[in-house]
Order: structure tokens, then C-alpha cells, then sequence
């Protein structure tokens, strides 16, 4: 039976996995978090009000 003969397959498996595994995951992640976090500055920011011109 030829399902039982691993050489057509079973490199083409390892090889999937080995993508799947060690080159996808750093490429996914890359995107998921494209900007370092930084802090806030102490400092507070100034607020600026707008008032509606009511008429």
C-alpha cells in the first residue's frame, strides 16, 4: 500500500512545520505589535477648552 511508504510525504510534513513554527510566528507578531510601548511624561498636558459659539 503506498500510504504506508513515508517517503513522498513525510519530508514535505517536516518541512511544513518547521515554516509553520520557526518562520511564521516572528512575522505574525511583527504585526500584531508594530510600535515599543513608551511611558507617559510626568508632566500633565495642558487643556484646552473650546467653547461653542452659541448663537
Amino acid at each position: 500500500m503506498p500510504q504506508l511508504n513515508p517517503a513522498p510525504w513525510f519530508t514535505l510534513m517536516i518541512f511544513s512545520w518547521l515554516v509553520l513554527l520557526i518562520i511564521i510566528p516572528p512575522k505574525v507578531t511583527a504585526h500584531v505589535f508594530p510600535n515599543t510601548l513608551t511611558t507617559q511624561n510626568a508632566l500633565a498636558h495642558p487643556k484646552n477648552t473650546w467653547t461653542w459659539p452659541w448663537p
